[in-house]
Formats: C-alpha cells, sequence, structure tokens
C-alpha cells in the first residue's frame, strides 16, 4: 500500500506539470506515452494468450493515432475532423500488407486481428481524451475536462480498494476479480461523485461555461461505473493470460494498462457527453 501510494503521489505530480504547467503539448505527449506502453502491455498479455500481434508495428501504428489528430488540428488543418478515421484506415491497410511479409499463412488472419484489436482497444479509445481538450474554445478548459475525468474515473479504483478493503463482504465478479466487491463498488462511485462536485466547484472558473458542478456531480455517476466495468475488462484479459499485472514497472500498481484500464472505456464517454452538452 505504501509503494502504491508513493507512486500515485509522484504519477499525479508529473500529471499537473504536464497539464498545468507546460501546457497542452506535454499533456498530449504524456498521454501518447501511457497509450504507446499500455498498447505494449495488451501485445504482451495476448502473446501469453498464444497470440502474435506486431508488437513494435502496431505500437508505433498506435502513437500516430494519439499524435496525428492533434497536431493536424493545431495547425488548422481544414480536413482535421476526419483525420482520425483516415489514420484508422490507413493503418488496418498497413496491417493487411504487413501480414504477407513475415507471418505463417495459416496465422495470418490471427495475427491481423490481434494487432487491429490493441489498436482499437487502446489507442483508440484514449485518443478520446486528446480530443477532449479540443472540444471546448479554449485548451486549458479542455485540459480540465481531461482532469476531471481521469479523477472521476481512477479515484473509484481508488474508492473501492480502501471501501471493499474495510467493508467489502459480496464478491462482484467471483471468477474475473476475487477481491473486487459490491461494498467497494458503491463505496467507489460514491467517492467519485463527491470529487466530480468537489473539482467542479472548487475550480469553476477553470472549466468550460457550460460545465457546472451540478453536471459535475451528475456525471460522475455514470463514469464511475463505466470505469468499473473497464477495469473488469482488464482484469479478465490479465486472468486469461495467467498474470496478476500487465507490467511492474510502477511500484505498487502494476503496469501502464494497470494505470489506464479505467479510461479505456471512459475516455470516449466522457467525450460522447461533453459533446452533447456543448
Amino acid at each position: 500500500m505504501t509503494k502504491r501510494l508513493i507512486s500515485t503521489l509522484i504519477l499525479w505530480t508529473v500529471t499537473v506539470i504536464c497539464f498545468f504547467v507546460i501546457g497542452p503539448d506535454a499533456a498530449v505527449w504524456l498521454l501518447a506515452f501511457l497509450s504507446l506502453a499500455s498498447q505494449y502491455e495488451f501485445y504482451s498479455l495476448l502473446e501469453k494468450m498464444g497470440r502474435r500481434p506486431f508488437k513494435k508495428f502496431g505500437v508505433f501504428l498506435g502513437t500516430i493515432i494519439i499524435l496525428a489528430p492533434y497536431y493536424a488540428n493545431k495547425m488548422g488543418d481544414s480536413l482535421a475532423g476526419g483525420t482520425q478515421s483516415g489514420i484508422i484506415a490507413v493503418t488496418i491497410v498497413a496491417c493487411c500488407l504487413r501480414i504477407f511479409r513475415e507471418r505463417e499463412v495459416d496465422e495470418r488472419i490471427e495475427a491481423l486481428s490481434s494487432t487491429l484489436l490493441g489498436l482499437i482497444y487502446v489507442p483508440f479509445m484514449l485518443n478520446f481524451l486528446v480530443r477532449m481538450i479540443e472540444l471546448p474554445d479554449l485548451p486549458e478548459q479542455g485540459l480540465m475536462l481531461v482532469v476531471w475525468t481521469v479523477v472521476t474515473a481512477k479515484f473509484t479504483d481508488v474508492g473501492a480498494l480502501l471501501v471493499g478493503k474495510a467493508f467489502g463482504k459480496h464478491p462482484m465478479s467471483p471468477t474475473t476479480s476475487p477481491k473486487k466487491t459490491w461494498e467497494g463498488a458503491i463505496g467507489g462511485c460514491l467517492i467519485s461523485v463527491g470529487l466530480g462536485f468537489a473539482l467542479t466547484y472548487l475550480a469553476r472558473d477553470y472549466f468550460p461555461p457550460f460545465f457546472t458542478p451540478l453536471w459535475g456531480t451528475l456525471l460522475a455517476l455514470p463514469i464511475a461505473i463505466i470505469s468499473i466495468i473497464s477495469d473488469l475488462v482488464e482484469s479478465m484479459l490479465k486472468r486469461m493470460a495467467d498474470q496478476k499485472d500487465s507490467g511492474s514497472f510502477i511500484p505498487g500498481i502494476g503496469g501502464a494498462f494497470d494505470l489506464t484500464d479505467s479510461l479505456i472505456l471512459t475516455a470516449p464517454t466522457g467525450y460522447l457527453i461533453f459533446g452533447l452538452l456543448i
């Protein structure tokens, strides 16, 4: 628990520096790095299951998925809105060409499908956090939407861990993640709602005008629920790969995928909700 606490403090310090001291570009590169590391670990889990994705090639394409649309929009490209879908199409073409170069005939479709799965599930989904920055007129306000999404999602996990250890009795998904309990999930959701309100209330002048403390409170609950589901999906993958953690370079937490797991599904959910409110 001590290692986890220290790692969490360091990670939030780095996040604050990138988001609010250096600026949007640093925030995007931080997200790109986390996506790259998470996708690499995702492919490693698939390899433990006997799959053979194009790991380095897929990670390279995944990094482009994160960075290219942001810089296209920043340069004022009139086609920037379609850049992401275009990149997805190009990556599919690239992967299809790649399978003819190296894989055995009976492995080619499996290699293609596992590589594309990693591209869609990790960088494509996390890219919605980058796109969130561009939703309001001011990038600084978009960064606050990203911070709110990350806080409400990640502290659901933290709250569920603490409450579950203290009061958890009823397993939520015994076959997938035996330590997660319904009591912990409820506690995590309540903590997320409280933080969703506190953040939008205390920093309301820094959020876009449409995102009031009321919305910050109401929307925290669906984000919290989706984050729990997102976390369970990663737990399923780790169980299938017979791995406790996706990696080991973050003491007390595990790997990058263990860090971003709850953001995979909440990123597009938050982007969609904010887009409807603007």
